[in-house]
C-alpha cells in the first residue's frame, strides 16, 4: 500500500552530499526532500549476516544518516560465501565492527552505532525505540517473534526478510500503519513451526547470491518507507525462487482471532526450544574417547545423521550415513544391528541427540551421542578436516 514518509527531512544537504547523491536527486519520487529524509533517518539492521550485509551496504550508499548494527557474533570463514560486507581479513572480528568498517568506508557522512549484545526481551524495546525503522535479517524464529513483538510495542515499522536454500521471502510489517491497515509477523506465522521443521542455513544450505536479491529488496523497502516513494510491501508477501527465477506476491491479512501483544515473553519457550525433551539426559561420548575406540578397532556402529550434502564436506571415517529423518520415521532402522553398540553424531550434537531418543523408543539400548558433534571432533581430534 501507499504510505506517507515516516521520517521528517533534515534541514539541508551539504555540497558534497548533493554531488554524492545526485542520481537520487534526479529521481522525481525521491528528489532533494527525499534525500533529506534519508539523511535524517535512523535505521537499525538486526544481524550483519547474509541479509544484513547487502542491506547495510546499500543503505549506507543511499545516505541513511544513522545506521544501527546489532550483532554479537564473530566472522567465520564459512560466512564469506554470502556475507559480502566481510572479507578474509575480518575473520575472527566481531561482525558489527567489521560491518561498521565497511559502511564507513563507503560513506563518511553517516553515523554508525554498534550494539554488541544479543537481542533479548530485556533489551529489545530499549534498543528498537531509538530508531525510526528496523530491518530484521535474523535466521531463527525465536528472534523474529521477539523483533516483531518489540516493534509492535514500540510502534515501529519493520522490514523482514528470510532465506533458505534457493528461496527467499520479504515483507513489511507495521501494526500501527494508517487507515487500519496494520499487520505484524504473527499474521504470516500465527505460531512457530516445530524446531525440527525449521532447519537453519547452516544445516540446509543457502545460495550465496540469494542474500543479495532479498537483502536489496529489504533495503529498497526501507528507502520507500523513509521517503514515501512507491508502494510498500505492507500487506503483501514477496516470494522469490532463484531456481525458477520467479518473483510473486501473495496478499496478507490479519490472522483470525489474533491476540493483541501487551508484553514481551519467553521466545525460546514459544518456539519449543525449552521443552522438556531437551532436558532428558542422554549417554554422551567425548571426541577423544571415540578416537580411542576407533584406534582399538572396537566393534560398534558409528552413524552420521546429517544430510548427504553435509557429509560431503566432512565425515568421520568408518561412519555410515543414516539421516535423522530416516531414523525418526523408522525407514533407516534396517541398517542398524540391535546387538551392537551405536554411536551417533551430527554437526553439533542436537540432531543426533533427537535420533538417539528415537532409537531408545524403538528398543535400542547401547547408544551414545558424540558430544558437540563433528565440529567438536574437528576441534579436538582432526583440525585438518574441513569445517562449516
Amino acid at each position: 500500500m501507499k504510505l506517507l514518509p515516516i521520517v521528517e527531512p533534515a534541514p539541508n544537504l551539504l555540497r558534497e552530499e548533493k554531488e554524492r547523491y545526485s542520481r537520487h536527486l534526479l529521481l522525481p519520487d525521491i528528489g532533494y526532500i527525499g534525500q533529506c529524509r534519508l539523511k535524517n533517518a535512523k535505521v537499525l539492521v538486526i544481524g550483519a549476516g547474509g541479509l544484513g550485509s547487502p542491506a547495510l551496504l546499500y543503505l549506507a550508499a543511499a545516505g541513511v544518516g544513522t545506521l544501527g548494527i546489532i550483532d554479537f557474533d564473530d566472522v567465520e570463514e564459512s560466512n564469506l560465501q554470502r556475507q559480502i560486507i566481510h572479507g578474509i581479513s575480518d575473520v575472527g572480528k566481531n561482525k558489527a565492527d567489521s560491518a561498521r568498517n565497511a559502511v564507513e568506508n563507503i560513506n563518511p557522512f553517516i553515523e554508525v552505532i554498534c550494539h554488541y549484545e544479543r537481542l533479548e526481551p530485556e533489551n529489545a524495546l530499549l534498543i528498537i525505540s531509538q530508531y525510526d525503522l528496523i530491518l530484521d535479517g535474523t535466521d531463527n524464529f525465536s528472534t523474529r517473534y521477539l523483533v516483531n513483538d518489540a516493534c509492535v510495542l514500540a510502534k515501529k515499522p519493520y522490514v523482514w526478510g528470510s532465506i533458505f536454500r534457493f528461496e527467499g521471502q520479504a515483507s513489511v510489517f507495521w501494526e500501527d500503519a494508517p487507515e487500519g491497515q496494520g499487520l505484524n509477523y504473527r499474521d504470516l506465522y500465527p505460531a512457530p513451526p516445530p524446531p525440527e521443521h525449521a532447519p537453519s542455513c547452516s544445516e540446509g544450505g543457502v545460495l550465496g547470491v540469494l542474500c543479495a536479491a532479498i537483502g536489496s529488496v529489504m533495503a529498497t523497502e526501507a528507502i520507500k518507507l523513509i521517503t514515501g516513494a512507491g508502494t510498500s510491501l505492507l500487506g503483501r508477501l514477496m516470494v522469490y525462487d532463484a531456481l525458477d527465477m520467479t518473483y510473486r506476491t501473495l496478499p496478507l491479512r490479519k490472522a483470525p482471532n489474533r491476540k493483541p501483544i501487551h508484553a514481551l515473553s519467553d521466545y525460546q519457550m514459544l518456539c519449543g526450544l525449552n521443552n522438556t525433551v531437551s532436558d532428558v539426559a542422554v549417554p554422551q561420548i567425548a571426541p577423544l574417547d571415540l578416537a580411542r575406540i576407533l584406534e582399538q578397532k572396537a566393534t560398534f556402529q558409528l552413524v552420521d545423521v546429517r544430510e548427504p550434502g553435509e557429509r560431503e564436506i566432512c565425515h568421520i571415517p568408518g561412519s555410515v550415513s543414516i539421516p535423522q529423518r530416516d531414523i525418526i520415521s523408522g525407514k533407516g532402522l534396517s541398517q542398524l544391528d540391535r546387538q551392537l553398540p551405536v554411536i551417533l553424531y551430527c554437526k553439533m550434537g542436537g540432531r543426533s541427540r533427537k535420533a538417539l531418543l528415537a532409537l531408545q523408543e524403538q528398543g535400542f539400548e547401547d547408544l551414545k551421542n558424540l558430544e558437540g558433534g563433528i565440529l567438536n571432533w574437528i576441534q579436538q581430534v582432526d583440525p585438518n578436516m574441513a569445517s562449516y
